[in-house]
């Protein structure tokens, strides 16, 4: 992430901010593999280049997305950063400290500085914008999505002032939540996104440029929008870079799983026209570890057999089927004789 002819002001923020905005960024791109490990389109590396002009020209949900986590990313680990006294221009949001918030309640303790997270962010990845057609648009509308979900998933902690433990009066301060939490908030607004339908030929003219603003300026900010709808997921498109679901793992079984994550096999393959294939696969893990006075630890070598799920071409997996059920049958007949 670089910057173009920048004034002293704007090389000085860059010095000072560009590690933490690397950090946010890569963050969010984590979040977005994590979010879409069991989807058909799986956040690939393709996929998570920011720019209008780079390798990325799709403008469907799954750029939305990509614009939204990352830009809360960088919004979210700024803010973080800011509350840590990770900087010497700032700290704790203390501005409505003392002030009513409601019944019983008061402003106080030291809030994340989501205001200073949100003006240093924006510089960054709005910058990466410099077009003005209506991808650039769409871009920015995500990018502001993302830096809401950030200030709409803060949450309120308080804490009780009395006599002998009573809580006559709270004090309430705002917190970042666990970054996940935006994640999951934003992959909601992934599954309701807008599309917007443009005329075909919009430009950069002057009327071209009003009635693309008008169009995104009619939808909140907070939701994500897309100006494509998605490509099928399920085969792969080398011109597209992407790689279909042939060959993806699936889960049907385990500990812990949400639904999304037990239907992940109809959904990448039965539903992609693949089958699935069971594997047995070997994991060595050490186990059974032990201190020894003084001072090493020895562990044993542990063995367990998994099994993982895989989706496969329905006639390959016949094939090996039938292989395996002729092998059966030849040995069969070799015991007889």
């Amino acid at each position: 992430m670089g910057l173009t002819d920048p004034s002293p002001v704007l090389l000085q923020a860059y010095l000072i901010y560009s590690s933490s905005v690397a950090a946010g960024a890569q963050s969010g791109i984590e979040e977005c593999k994590y979010q879409f490990a069991w989807d058909r389109w799986n956040c690939p590396e393709r996929a998570l280049q920011l720019s209008t002009h780079s390798s990325l020209r799709s403008a469907n949900r799954e750029t939305a997305f990509v614009h939204a986590i990352s830009s809360a990313g960088v919004m979210y680990t700024l803010t973080r950063n800011c509350s840590l006294a990770d900087f010497d221009n700032c700290g704790c949001d203390d501005s409505r400290n003392g002030q009513r918030g409601g019944h019983g309640w008061l402003w106080g303790g030291c809030s994340d500085n989501v205001g200073f997270g949100e003006v240093i962010s924006k510089q960054f990845v709005d910058a990466l914008e410099t077009g003005q057609d209506s991808r650039a648009a769409m871009n920015l509308h995500n990018n502001e999505a993302g830096r809401k979900a950030v200030k709409g998933t803060m949450q309120k902690t308080c804490k009780c002032h009395g006599v002998s433990g009573s809580c006559t009066t709270q004090t309430c301060w705002l917190q970042l939540p666990e970054f996940r939490e935006v994640g999951n908030y934003l992959k909601e607004k992934y599954h309701r996104a807008l599309k917007i339908d443009l005329l075909r030929g919009a430009g950069n003219s002057a009327a071209s440029r009003g009635a693309i603003a008008e169009s995104f300026n009619s939808i909140s900010r907070k939701e994500l929008v897309h100006l494509e709808d998605s490509p099928d997921y399920c085969l792969e498109n080398r011109t597209l870079g992407l790689p279909g679901t042939e060959g993806r793992e699936c889960l049907k079984k385990g500990k812990n799983l949400s639904k999304w994550e037990k239907r992940s096999c109809k959904r990448l393959c039965g539903e992609c026209g693949l089958a699935v294939e069971e594997r047995k696969a070997e994991i060595v893990s050490s186990c059974n570890c032990k201190f020894h006075w003084c001072c090493t630890v020895k562990c044993e070598q542990c063995r367990k057999t998994v099994t993982k799920y895989f989706c496969v071409k329905k006639g390959g997996q016949r094939g090996r089927n039938e292989s395996a059920s002729s092998r059966r049958k030849n040995l069969r007949l070799r015991k007889k004789h």
